[in-house]
């Protein structure tokens, strides 16, 4: 198990879409990837589950993987939840 720190930094937190967005990348990943803020952990298996970590702006959090190529999952996680998504984006 591999373990990575990360801070929100989309302006509106992680909301639906950015869920949405998360959990496609991670599709089809054969072990287990857990997040944990000071509002809970949930393992990340649906975008309910990671709505309900109630992820704002600013907010760190502890990414956990176990499985195939952790520490590639792992970097791939903390970019994707440091990401500034622009909904649409601006050209």
């Amino acid at each position: 198990m591999i373990e990575r720190e990360a801070t929100i930094r989309n302006g509106q937190g992680i909301h639906c879409r950015p869920s949405a967005v998360i959990l496609k990348e991670v599709k089809g990943y054969e072990g287990e990837i857990t997040i944990a803020s000071g509002h809970g952990e949930a393992r990340l298996e649906s975008v309910m589950s990671l709505l309900g970590l109630g992820l704002d702006r600013g907010c760190r959090i502890s990414i956990r993987v176990a499985g195939p190529e952790e520490e590639k999952m792992a970097d791939k996680l903390v970019n994707l939840f440091e990401y500034d998504y622009d909904f649409p984006p601006r050209e």
